[in-house]
C-alpha cells in the first residue's frame, strides 16, 4: 500500500488579482477561482479513492475543497482544517479568521471538521509560531508532514488498497511542505499555478525519517515538466537564502 498526498493551490482569490488587493482580510475566491476549482474536480482521476480531505483553515482553500473535491464531501469525507498548512505571510489576506467566524461559516453544514483551529492559530506576530520564519517555516512544514504520514498510516487499517490524502493549501507554504524550491517566483512567491495538483509519496512511509520527506512521484514530475531535471542541492539552497531575505525584510529584520 502507498500513502499518496495529493497538493493543490488553493483557486484564484480576489487578493491574487492585484497587490492592493492583498490588504483584503482572508479573502473570498473570484468567480474564475471558481471555474478552476470545476475544472479540477472534472481532471481530477480519483474522486472516488480518496480517503482523506485537508485543507488550510483560510477560506479560500476550505471553498477551494469543498469545490474541487465535491464528489468525494458528498460522499462523506469531511474536510480537516489543519492550521499548520495555512500561508507563510502576515499580509492581510494570509491572516486567517477567527474559530468563531469559521464554525458560523462552515459549521453547520457538517462538512468541515474544525476542531484543531484554536484561539491564536491566525496570529502571525513575530512572536507567534505562524510567524513568517524561515526556521518556524521549516518546522511546521515538518510537523504537517509528519501529521500527514500518521493521518496515511490510520487509512491504510481502514481501506483496502492505497491511501489517497488531498491537501489544499497555498503558494508559499507549498515550497516549505514538499522542501522544494523549484521554479519559485521570488515576486509571486510561488511556482504553483492556482488548483495546480502534483502528486507526492513519502520517501519512508513506515516513519524511520524523522522529517517525513516527500518526494513527487515520476508520473506527475512527468506530467508537468517532461524529462527535464529539477535543481540541485546548491540550487535549492541559493533559492532558500534569496527566500530567508525576503521574509526578514518583511518582519523588519534585514
Amino acid at each position: 500500500m502507498t500513502i499518496y498526498v495529493h497538493l493543490v493551490r488553493h483557486a484564484q482569490g480576489f487578493h491574487n488579482l492585484s497587490a492592493a488587493n492583498q490588504q483584503l482580510p482572508d479573502p473570498d475566491l473570484t468567480p474564475l477561482g471558481e471555474q478552476q476549482c470545476a475544472t479540477l474536480r472534472n481532471a481530477f482521476a480519483h474522486q472516488e479513492a480518496i480517503t482523506y480531505l485537508v485543507a488550510s483553515p483560510m477560506r479560500r482553500t476550505i471553498y477551494t475543497c469543498l469545490l474541487s473535491f465535491a464528489p468525494a464531501v458528498a460522499s462523506g469525507k469531511k474536510i480537516i482544517a489543519y492550521p499548520e498548512v495555512q500561508e507563510v505571510s502576515n499580509l492581510p489576506c494570509d491572516v486567517g479568521s477567527d474559530p468563531a467566524r469559521l464554525r458560523a461559516e462552515f459549521g453547520a453544514a457538517g462538512q468541515v471538521d474544525l476542531s484543531l483551529v484554536q484561539e491564536g492559530w491566525n496570529d502571525k506576530s513575530f512572536s507567534s509560531p505562524w510567524a513568517p520564519d524561515m526556521r518556524k517555516l521549516e518546522a511546521r512544514a515538518r510537523t504537517a508532514r509528519v501529521w500527514l504520514r500518521e493521518l496515511g498510516k490510520k487509512g491504510t487499517k481502514e481501506v483496502d488498497g492505497d491511501v489517497r490524502i488531498a491537501v489544499v493549501t497555498h503558494g508559499g507554504f507549498l515550497h516549505f511542505l514538499t522542501d522544494d524550491f523549484d521554479g519559485l517566483n521570488q515576486q509571486m512567491g510561488t511556482g504553483w499555478a492556482n488548483t495546480e495538483c502534483r502528486t507526492y509519496e513519502f520517501v519512508e512511509p513506515e516513519g524511520e525519517d524523522d522529517k517525513a520527506a516527500l518526494r513527487e512521484t515520476s508520473l506527475s514530475w512527468k506530467r508537468r515538466r517532461g524529462s527535464a531535471t529539477g535543481l540541485s542541492e546548491t540550487e535549492q539552497m541559493e533559492m532558500k537564502v534569496a527566500l530567508d531575505s525576503r521574509l526578514k525584510e518583511e518582519l523588519g529584520e534585514a
